[in-house]
């Protein structure tokens, strides 16, 4: 990246947040803190508003605007993916202003651009999720984005896996998507812990005036203190040849660690906090897989085996 590209980057980072540090800057282009400094300076003189506060970064004065920024077509192509995606992995909140923000950038482009994006739209298509619409869809994904930014308590009724209600009030800390749903962590009041609530299973959301002030930690914190702090086994299973090719990409989510080639079969390890749930799947593959280790997921697959046989095979059959 040549200088004036450089310096027209830089400027755009630092209307893309309230304020940057020198790292910051430094990190994301590849550059020395020398040159980082340089290159502010080089702004500040050619006329842009730049803020430095010592300790704290740099800021663009309020009210300085660029003019309209001008996307590539690979740019402008990334875009419709994530709109593509939003479709199908967000609410009807989201989905209504990323559409309506994606108007706004395809207003700047170029001719050429936007004839590039339109034949694009053509081209590509997201699967529909097989989740029914009124069990994937919710209300709540713009509401909690507003209440975990603005720090603001949330009451809620909520809905538990076995369907008992209650109302809590709750101080937000992130989403996070898995399961094929979002959930919301935070601070739940009633129970004095963190919790994961599902989005599809609240029945109410509402944000109160209160402001929380919390040490809370952020959702990537969170996440990693609860995968650490579980406990993982390792498992060994022993694949026949032939079953191998249909869970090439099924065992990456049940915590895939390694392969070798042994013979007639392939030896597989795995990490895993639920045995429970390893069991279930590896039911799928019935006489195809052996286990290896650990003893205890054998007795689990035992077990399962004698629930099967006694819900098809009942005594007074």
């Amino acid at each position: 990246m040549n200088r004036i590209d450089r310096l027209h980057a830089i400027l755009t980072h630092l209307q893309s947040k309230k304020r940057v540090t020198a790292q910051e800057i430094a990190d994301r282009f590849n550059i020395s803190l020398r040159t980082v400094y340089r290159d502010v300076k080089a702004l500040d003189e050619s006329g842009v508003p730049v803020i430095g506060e010592a300790g704290s970064g740099y800021s663009i004065m309020e009210g300085y605007r660029l003019p309209p920024v001008m996307f590539t077509q690979e740019e402008a192509g990334a875009l419709l993916m994530g709109a593509k995606l939003a479709e199908q992995l967000t609410d009807d909140s989201v989905i209504r202003n990323y559409s309506s923000a994606l108007y706004k950038i395809k207003a700047v482009l170029r001719g050429d651009d936007k004839a590039h994006v339109e034949t694009l739209t053509d081209h590509i298509e997201i699967m529909a999720s097989r989740i029914p619409k009124e069990e994937a869809s919710h209300p709540y994904l713009a509401a909690a984005q507003k209440a975990i930014v603005d720090r603001k308590v949330l009451f809620l009724r909520y809905s538990s896996i076995n369907g008992d209600i209650t109302e809590r009030k709750v101080e937000p800390i992130g989403l996070c998507y898995y399961s094929q749903g979002w959930h919301m962590i935070g601070w739940c009041r009633l129970r004095n812990d963190y919790r994961d609530f599902r989005l599809t299973r609240m029945q109410k959301m509402i944000a109160q005036d209160e402001v929380f002030n919390g040490n809370h930690p952020s959702i990537q914190e969170y996440i990693k203190t609860m995968t650490t702090q579980s406990e993982l086994l390792e498992v060994v299973v022993n694949f026949n040849k032939e079953t191998c090719p249909y869970i090439s990409s099924q065992k990456y989510y049940y915590g895939f660690v390694d392969q070798e080639e042994c013979g007639e079969f392939t030896r597989m390890k795995f990490v895993t906090s639920y045995l429970r749930s390893f069991a279930h799947w590896l039911l799928m593959f019935t006489d195809k897989v052996t286990v290896e280790s650990p003893t205890e997921l054998n007795e689990i697959m035992l077990e399962l085996v004698g629930e099967l046989k006694a819900h098809y095979c009942p005594v007074n059959a």
